[in-house]
């Protein structure tokens, strides 16, 4: 069972993000195409939806099932980074059908981590050995684990692991960014590390690029390809076709590298100290 503001309720529409007009209508028969799921905060709550795109789609439609939880239907030309303020926009609905069905908790709420457990690393899930050994509290790799020196007193795992990663983030998409941005012929400024909810990296107008830490989790070329994004903004600050083709010529498979991110956004979001 699905709500959309179908009949008896009257038909809604609403200002979106971009001025144009959002329904909440009923489905379309014809097949929609997945985008994956993502994360948001919807009235002080995260919560994870899934994004579809409709070819006979006028308006952005919200769907809330009592199996699949939030879906976004989108049209073709509609840009995702519009999503977020929508949501934000029609929260009382969203938060409403979501009680009803009783999906009001964040899907992705997990225990905290304990020794024995696997978080992803460069793409390979690792499992988390937590120990106490001679010398300071720290996190190295050993093999196909993660080893943890984790004293009482030294804080939480999660935090400990937040931190190990994030300065693994910075280290190898520094050096990664310094051969791309060779390769590509185009400079940056100031190349920083953040813990965005909402994107794997951006490009500022004077020329700074940061990116999401948890961008460590994803595989090599996955990581890639969000750095020659960031980078193809140096000389494209949109996402035009002249973009994405340039894109294209050093990231040939860049779809399969997007689609990757969209299928485990919300799974690698949910790691480590949500």
């Amino acid at each position: 069972m699905k709500t959309s503001l179908l009949k008896p309720d009257p038909p809604f529409t609403a200002s979106g993000a971009n001025g144009r007009t959002t329904g909440m209508a009923h489905p379309s028969q014809t097949p929609l195409t997945t985008l994956g799921k993502h994360m948001a905060r919807v009235d002080g709550k995260t919560m994870v939806y899934t994004i579809k795109r409709s070819p006979r789609a006028i308006h952005v439609r919200l769907e809330v099932n009592a199996g699949t939880g939030l879906t976004v239907v989108i049209p073709m030309s509609y840009q995702l980074n519009l999503i977020p303020t929508l949501l934000n926009e029609k929260s009382r609905w969203i938060v409403d059908k979501l009680a009803y069905y009783g999906l009001a908790r964040p899907p992705t709420a997990r225990n905290e981590l304990k020794s024995g457990d696997a978080v992803p690393y460069l793409g390979h899930n690792l499992k988390i050995a937590v120990g106490q050994y001679p010398g300071d509290a720290g996190v190295k790799l050993e093999r196909k684990k993660i080893v943890v020196n984790l004293s009482p007193g030294d804080g939480s795992l999660d935090l400990l692991l937040e931190k190990w990663y994030r300065a693994q983030a910075a280290g190898l998409i520094k050096r990664r960014a310094e051969r791309l941005s060779a390769r590509l012929g185009l400079t940056y400024g100031r190349l920083t590390i953040r813990g965005q909810r909402t994107c794997w990296g951006s490009c500022s107008q004077t020329g700074n690029i940061s990116f999401n830490w948890r961008l460590i989790m994803a595989p090599g070329p996955v990581i890639d390809y969000v750095i020659i994004h960031e980078l193809a903004h140096r000389k494209e600050m949109n996402h035009t076709r002249s973009f994405w083709q340039l894109v294209a010529v050093h990231c040939p498979q860049w779809q399969q590298h997007r689609r990757w991110l969209r299928d485990h956004e919300a799974e690698l979001a949910s790691q480590v100290s949500l």
